[in-house]
């Protein structure tokens, strides 16, 4: 198994598409390393580059002490597992699963016994002889899986491989990828845009937002210490409630949110990590206020509502609250709420988060919450938000002027 490193990885598709800008990785041998972000925020490129099924405009890539950014995907050893990967159909289970080996002209009992070994952990050593068009589509997708890891790579790249399969399968494939690390403990990268099972399955968590990465941490950091709104917004489920352009203020010796009709008393927990609080509090200038809908209850708070929808996620049932004209929160809520109803809120303030509305960034400190994994990753600081935006621009090609006609 190997060790992953990423030094300043840019990828500028011909088209002017910037997928990945300024990436900096370092990932130890044998983690489970989740990749999560929305739709075209470069987790896929980022796979096929480490894969050399693309190549960076720029950066340096390193596999244990080899640099192989100009190295061929082949002689990489990096399996690389896609979403919906499709078998050959015409050869049945076992050769599926040989195909890789027979290619590298493996000895033949080298191939009998990984294949059998492979087999085995998988569940798939009765089906050998069949054909894919026999298997159930949990079959199918175990073999996909089988197919890589039996060369035993340096690295194993998931491209999102259960996504668009029914719960209960997504489910079951997901614990056979988390036992298989366990068992081969190889390197897994894993890209996915299903939060809940990033944060499930890996040891850390890369957050990513068109192309730049926002934070690398375990998911309990990132879920208790955000570097900034994107990450906050990107890693729970419900998403986070946000209160845009509030201030902070002093009312009566309390310092509190203040956003028109609504004002919140910060705990003074709180107010004791605030960076630079002679700078947000009675100035005037914005912020943004986190709470995160698991953290507000329908019951005997402070804090009017009006229910207008009643939802269920996963196991938890939440009513979106109107507090204001133009503000509404996601509360956590019993099953005597119904739409139309008038509520009192109570949110637990002492888990409330605080950006800067202008860069984004966190203005609170860590505490002795935080837990410190030694990775120089976790210390890295999020980029204010015009910054991040000047970089894409800096390094998007400018076209040149169109020549008139005369």
């Amino acid at each position: 198994m190997a060790s992953l490193k990423l030094k300043g990885v840019n990828k500028l598709f011909p088209s002017g598409t910037l997928a990945l800008c300024n990436v900096n990785l370092e990932f130890s041998d044998r983690e489970f390393i989740a990749v999560v972000g929305a739709e075209k925020s470069g987790k896929s490129t980022l796979l096929r580059v480490i894969a050399g099924l693309e190549e960076p405009t720029a950066g340096e890539i390193y596999i244990g002490d080899k640099e192989v950014s100009s190295v061929p995907p082949k002689d990489r050893d990096v399996a690389m597992i896609f979403r919906n990967d499709t078998l050959y159909p015409t050869i049945n289970v076992f050769e599926n699963l040989a195909f890789g080996l027979k290619l590298r002209k493996a000895p033949h009992a080298v191939i009998e016994q990984r294949v059998k070994v492979v087999a085995e952990i998988l569940g798939l050593s009765d089906v050998l002889t069949r054909k894919p068009k026999q298997l159930t589509a949990e079959q199918r997708q175990r073999v996909a899986l089988g197919r890589a890891i039996v060369r035993e790579p340096k690295l194993y790249l998931f491209d999102d491989p259960i996504a668009g399969l029914d719960v209960q399968l997504r489910t079951r494939i997901r614990n056979v990828i988390i036992n298989l690390q366990a068992r081969m403990q190889g390197t897994f990268i894993y890209a996915t845009k299903n939060v809940n099972e990033a944060l499930t399955m890996a040891t850390r968590v890369v957050v990513l937002r068109e192309g730049v990465v926002q934070q690398i941490d375990t998911p309990a950091n990132l879920y208790d210490y955000p570097a900034n709104a994107y990450v906050a917004f990107c890693i729970g489920s419900p998403t986070i409630n946000f209160i845009n352009g509030a201030t902070l203020e002093r009312r009566e010796e309390v310092v509190c949110v203040v956003y028109k009709d609504i004002c919140l008393p910060v705990p003074e927990e709180i107010v004791s990590r605030i960076v630079g609080a002679e700078e947000y509090i009675g100035t005037g200038k914005k912020i943004i206020c986190g709470i995160r809908p698991e953290d507000i209850k329908c019951g005997e708070g402070d804090l009017d509502g009006t229910v207008s929808a009643v939802e269920k996620e996963g196991d938890g049932r939440y009513a979106d609250c109107e507090v204001i004209p133009g503000v509404s929160l996601l509360a956590v809520c019993g099953e005597d709420v119904s739409k139309g109803d008038k509520v009192k809120l109570a949110p637990d303030l002492g888990h409330m988060y605080l950006f800067d509305a202008e860069t984004r960034l966190t203005v609170l400190s860590r505490d002795e919450g935080y837990k410190n994994t030694g990775y120089a990753d976790a210390d890295a600081s999020a980029m204010a938000y015009a910054d991040e935006e000047k970089l894409k621009a800096d390094l998007k090609p400018v076209a040149p002027p169109s020549k008139k006609k005369r």
